[in-house]
């Protein structure tokens, strides 16, 4: 179970508002990112047995996810999310959409975070509050694996609505990652305009 020692921690070096942030989406060959931040204040209590459950959301199960996506809505201060569709990520590289998408999920927030901890090792850019970054924060700290059970669930909502527009990709069951059934579907039909053609097979030509 995760408890809220990194959070407590910046609690009691007087910060009111922690927020947590993490993306999903960074490795599909097509599709948007999505970043989610979510934020807590100093008065936050892990009190419920469900809230307990929280943990990074790729150990879940999607009707799991579904059902605690919920519940930090309601019990959060803050939650907010980002979307940088596959147009964006082409032009500026995946990092970079991922940095953006979370820096926007941010600033989205009508509560202003006094420190933000992120998912990963990289900072986002010309961002005006206090940052720390966590390898794997998403199983070690609380708030941000809520920002990715928020991040999942909102992206696999987004990519299985795409599956209705492009349902001979099979979208809504690999949610645009590198299966085999993908890399055949696009093999036989060539790309969607979901597709990012910044990625392989797209950017070799291969599905010409």
């Amino acid at each position: 179970m995760l408890n809220l020692e990194k959070e407590k921690y910046y609690f009691s070096q007087d910060k009111k508002y922690v927020a947590g942030v993490d993306e999903a989406g960074r490795g599909p060959l097509a599709g948007p990112v999505v970043a989610a931040c979510v934020i807590i204040d100093n008065n936050f209590k892990i009190d419920t047995e469900a809230l307990k459950l929280i943990n990074d959301s790729k150990k879940l199960s999607a009707k799991k996810r579904e059902v605690l996506f919920s519940l930090i809505k309601e019990k959060a201060l803050s939650v907010e999310i980002s979307v940088i569709n596959n147009e964006v990520i082409d032009k500026i590289n995946i990092l970079q959409a991922s940095l953006l998408a979370m820096k926007k999920s941010i600033l989205k927030s009508k509560v202003k975070a006094d420190i933000v901890l992120i998912d990963g090792n990289k900072k986002i850019p010309k961002l005006e509050i206090e940052q720390e970054t966590i390898i794997n924060g998403d199983a070690k700290v609380w708030v941000i694996a809520a920002a990715s059970i928020i991040a999942k669930v909102s992206r696999d909502f987004l990519i299985t609505e795409a599956d209705k527009l492009y349902p001979e990709y099979g979208f809504a069951s690999h949610k645009g990652y590198g299966t085999k059934l993908h890399f055949a579907k696009i093999l036989e039909y060539g790309p969607c305009p979901i597709h990012r053609q910044s990625f392989a097979p797209m950017k070799n030509n291969k599905t010409n």
